[in-house]
């Protein structure tokens, strides 16, 4: 459109030049189109002179700048701030405007020049301000073109509006698109942050389940060991030293493996047994052999064979299950034999923990985990690392009758 602008104004001022040589308005066309291209490439050339020209005459403080859109796109034609036109922006489209009627005046075949001032006006101005000032120069535009031609012509008349026509409801109809696809641009941009952030959020909570997890499953059991150690090793210290100096041995066994775990933790590796390399089997067995004792015996038995190597994930999700298992029974059951059993089936993987202790009622257990003599993490850990491997989870028990434990992870989800 710009380009066009001064495509007429070169055209006018060509076609004048050849009807009138020599004419005495000649100079004062060539002086008011040097001065209306001046004026209409004035904003275009701000951007290069702002450094150079005082503020009062650029429209903005220097270092000044636009802010730029969310979405990094630049704004679309008259809609870069949805503010009012400033006062300077105003003065510039009205001294274009004369300049231009000034020049219709004296030289009629500048009229055609109003088409790109159309467009100029309405990316300026509020939409009926913009509608009015597009009346008025249709009104000029017919004036100068009747002024030519010499003699009333229909095709006069009715042209010109037919043209501002055009262009304004082009224009208009660029706009709202312009509007409603930066409408949906922001809306794309303000729910594309939201999920960032609720993602986050996921994230956090994910991050901190599993990290009550591990420190129920690792470091507060190993602490609850040690304490049952010391406390029995305190109780036998004068009646029978020897046996509580095995307890303290014990404790101080457990506590380094505690301190591995921790260690491990902290990298997070896998489980200290796991790190061995036995597989999860063996891991098992020493869980069972490592948790007999003090009133509790704790027997492991496997069934099959894996047709492939278990995923890390999925052995470490076991065997934290069962440490976890196993230190409810301890704690709550009062249980004096406890049972691990790993079955490899050729599509999941079955891990039961069975007791003989007091037992519940499965059916009072609440949503969020614990229930009669469960207390903790305990379950509710169980739950979401069985959840996370896309498995199955199954208790059976009745008070008085002991408890089954039953965690079933399907390999192809593994």
């Amino acid at each position: 459109m710009h380009a066009t602008f001064y495509l007429l104004l070169a055209t006018s001022l060509a076609r004048f030049l050849l009807r009138h040589p020599g004419g005495a308005r000649v100079p004062w066309i060539i002086a008011l189109s040097a001065v209306l291209a001046v004026l209409y490439a004035l904003p275009f050339l701000l951007p290069f002179l702002r450094s150079f020209l005082p503020s009062f005459l650029t429209g903005a403080p220097r270092g000044r700048r636009t802010a730029p859109h969310p979405s990094g796109l630049p704004h679309p034609p008259g809609l870069a701030s949805g503010a009012r036109p400033t006062p300077r922006r105003l003065t510039w489209l009205a001294l274009v405007v004369v300049v231009w009627l000034v020049l219709v005046v004296l030289a009629p075949s500048f009229g055609w020049c109003a088409v790109p001032l159309f467009y100029t006006g309405l990316r300026t101005l509020p939409p009926r301000a913009a509608l009015a000032l597009v009346t008025v120069l249709t009104g000029c535009v017919i004036a100068s073109q009747l002024r030519l031609a010499g003699r009333y012509d229909p095709d006069l008349i009715l042209g010109p509006p037919a043209v501002s026509a055009i262009a304004t409801a082009v224009f208009l109809h660029m706009r709202r698109q312009a509007v409603r696809q930066r409408a949906l641009i922001d809306d794309l941009i303000r729910t594309r942050r939201e999920l960032a952030a609720t993602e986050r959020r996921e994230g956090t909570l994910a991050e901190r389940q599993r990290l009550s997890m591990e420190i129920h499953d690792t470091l507060a059991q190993s602490l609850s060991s040690q304490q049952m150690l010391l406390q029995a090793a305190d109780r036998l210290w004068d009646t029978d030293p020897a046996k509580a100096r095995t307890h303290i041995r014990t404790a101080e066994s457990v506590t380094e493996r505690g301190l591995a775990e921790a260690r491990r933790f902290v990298h997070d590796l896998a489980p200290a047994d796991l790190a061995d390399g036995g597989g999860l089997s063996q891991a098992l067995r020493a869980l069972a052999e490592r948790e007999s004792g003090a009133g509790l015996t704790v027997r492991f038995h496997a069934e099959g064979a894996p047709a492939v190597p278990l995923p890390d994930g999925v052995s470490s999700a076991l065997l934290r299950i069962a440490q976890g298992a196993l230190a409810n029974v301890r704690e709550h059951a009062a249980a004096t034999t406890a049972a691990l059993t790993l079955t490899h089936l050729d599509d999941q993987v079955v891990l039961d923990i069975l007791d003989d202790g007091r037992g519940f009622t499965p059916a009072e257990l609440p949503a969020g985990g614990g229930g009669p003599g469960v207390r903790g993490h305990g379950l509710p850990a169980i739950r979401a690392r069985v959840r996370q491997l896309g498995g199955t989870l199954t208790i059976e028990s009745a008070p008085g009758e002991g408890t089954v434990l039953s965690v079933s992870i399907p390999l192809e989800s593994a």
